[in-house]
């Protein structure tokens, strides 16, 4: 019985959520024809904020006290499904935009809104990583930074399959020790339990975000990536495993089956 109810309530949720999503989406396209983004930031964010709440999450956000929220920043993340951008939309206390594969610019409506909406940073596909795309890249990234424009990074490359984080890619490290941008640890806790991907269930929970202590690059050098890429992991990982450890095991061992 209570499987029954999950399942009808994923499906409502869903159903609500979705049509949230497509009527104030388009409104805010409309919007943002007319209006620079950063103008209407506070109504994307208000929407952002309601995808979560109807699609029945309890949502947290915990800053640390080296935290500086004025301060433009790369902030680096783990990826676990397509909530994500609603989650840290709603934790950022700043205009963000992020990395996005190039190929998803070329998508019709989402690519135009994510051109649109500005400063979002293509990254070339893995099978096209030229010189010359990996420099439009590089260049439109000190764009946005210059301007005032934070990014968030998904340094994994893809979302979890097992609530575990994988292991970062160098390349966001590289680039933040290039241009000297201070680098945000952001841990995601509690998105899994409340959807994975490749399943449709949306199962009742908290999504608790933790905005860690800014980290200084000025003056690091490439030398220094891989030390930097493994301190940041350690600290966006360890509430990450934190939470997982507090879980019954056999939620795990079901979960892991279902994967």
């Amino acid at each position: 019985m209570k499987s029954l109810y999950l399942k009808f309530r994923s499906a409502l949720l869903w159903a609500v959520s979705g049509l949230h999503f497509f009527v104030l989406c388009s409104l805010l396209v409309a919007l943002g024809m007319v209006v620079d983004p950063r103008k209407n930031d506070r109504p994307q964010r208000i929407f952002f904020r309601n995808i979560l709440r109807l699609a029945g999450v309890r949502f947290e956000v915990r800053r640390s006290p080296g935290f500086d929220p004025a301060r433009t920043s790369l902030f680096v993340c783990n990826h676990v499904n397509i909530f994500d951008p609603f989650v840290i939309y709603s934790a950022i206390p700043q205009f963000v935009r992020g990395f996005e594969l190039a190929s998803h610019f070329k998508i019709p409506v989402y690519g135009w809104m994510m051109g649109r909406f500005g400063k979002n940073v293509p990254v070339p596909d893995e099978n096209d990583r030229s010189r010359a795309g990996l420099e439009e890249m590089m260049r439109k990234a000190k764009q946005s930074f210059d301007s005032g424009t934070s990014l968030i990074a998904f340094a994994e490359g893809s979302r979890t399959r097992d609530g575990h984080m994988k292991s970062f890619q160098k390349g966001t490290f590289r680039l933040a020790i290039k241009f000297g941008v201070p680098i945000v640890p952001m841990s995601i806790v509690g998105s899994y339990d409340f959807h994975r991907t490749g399943d449709w269930m949306l199962n009742p929970g908290t999504i608790t975000v933790y905005l860690h202590d800014t980290i200084e690059t000025l003056g690091m050098s490439k030398e220094q990536v891989e030390e930097l890429r493994d301190r940041v992991h350690a600290i966006v990982e360890a509430p990450v495993e934190e939470h997982i450890a507090r879980q019954p095991k056999v939620s795990l061992e079901n979960r892991s089956a279902a994967t």
